[in-house]
């Protein structure tokens, strides 16, 4: 489950709030900056939570834009204390994607496409650990462990019992058929994707090969909505060294709509969970053969 005070959202939200008041003064980034002295990527980076703010940034802030209101001023000084906390994922260092981790963290709902491998948050501890020491060959035991120990501390939001993370996972066949660690890792793999599958919050379907060319076919991405309704939905898409997270409502919408024509494209879930069993058989009779 979310922890009460999650540093991602709540500079999220501080963004939010912030550029709802600069709006309001009727300024831009640019001249905010040049009232503060400072760049405008900075306010521009405050504004869309990528960045860590400071008390004194919201105070500096609230200046420039004349906010009287003491107990606004309050309330945003202490989003920004809050906001500086870490998550439980600082724990493990340094972590390339931990915005997404603290979005994730908070998501009430996840959808998800994926092209070339079973899900993050669906993977085995072999599957996880044979996909990342291939993803990353030049990556040691220990950076190797640190991220499969995180993804694995990931799954905890599938498995919550109370607040668990509501998942929708379309998934491509060649995803199915890469073989990540060996046939025997694979079948396993494929029965635990089947079994997530069952779980009421876990929606799973597979695009087979003979759908040809389809609205996914640019690659991966993520669509992250959240139980506060203030917080913008936001598109995920990971890179090779920097990522990438789409907040506005035009660019939102495009890729739900994408996903609609994926959802519909794809096997149904009674069809997935046997199109997915046969192919676990596959690798059952290989190992036979």
């Amino acid at each position: 489950m979310a922890s009460n005070v999650n540093p991602t959202v709540r500079r999220r939200r501080l963004g939010q709030e912030l550029r709802r008041l600069r709006e309001l003064k009727g300024m831009t980034a640019e001249e905010v900056a040049e009232r503060l002295l400072v760049s405008q990527s900075k306010i521009s980076r405050l504004e869309n939570g990528r960045r860590s703010i400071s008390q004194r940034d919201v105070r500096d802030l609230c200046g420039v834009y004349e906010v009287e209101d003491h107990r606004i001023v309050d309330s945003l000084m202490q989003m920004a204390k809050d906001s500086r906390q870490q998550g439980w994922w600082h724990a493990f260092g340094d972590i390339p994607y931990s915005v997404y981790i603290g979005l994730e963290t908070d998501a009430a709902s996840l959808r998800v496409y994926e092209p070339q491998v079973v899900p993050g948050l669906l993977q085995t501890r072999q599957y996880a650990e044979a996909l990342i020491a291939g993803a990353l060959p030049e990556s040691g035991t220990t950076d190797i462990e640190k991220r499969v120990s995180v993804r694995l501390r990931r799954q905890e939001r599938i498995r919550d019992a109370e607040h668990p993370l509501r998942m929708w996972a379309v998934i491509d066949e060649a995803a199915l058929r890469r073989q990540v660690g060996g046939r025997q890792l694979m079948r396993e793999q494929l029965e635990h994707l089947v079994e997530l599958s069952q779980r009421p919050h876990v929606t799973v379907q597979v695009l087979p090969f003979e759908m040809g060319a389809h609205p996914g076919v640019n690659g991966q991405y993520a669509i992250l909505e959240f139980p506060d309704t203030s917080d913008s939905s936001v598109v995920y898409i990971e890179g090779v060294t920097s990522d990438l997270y789409l907040e506005k409502a035009n660019d939102v919408q495009k890729y739900s709509v994408m996903y609609e024509h994926l959802r519909a494209q794809a096997l149904n879930v009674e069809q997935t969970r046997q199109f997915i069993a046969s192919i676990a058989k596959e690798y059952t009779e290989g190992d036979a053969a």
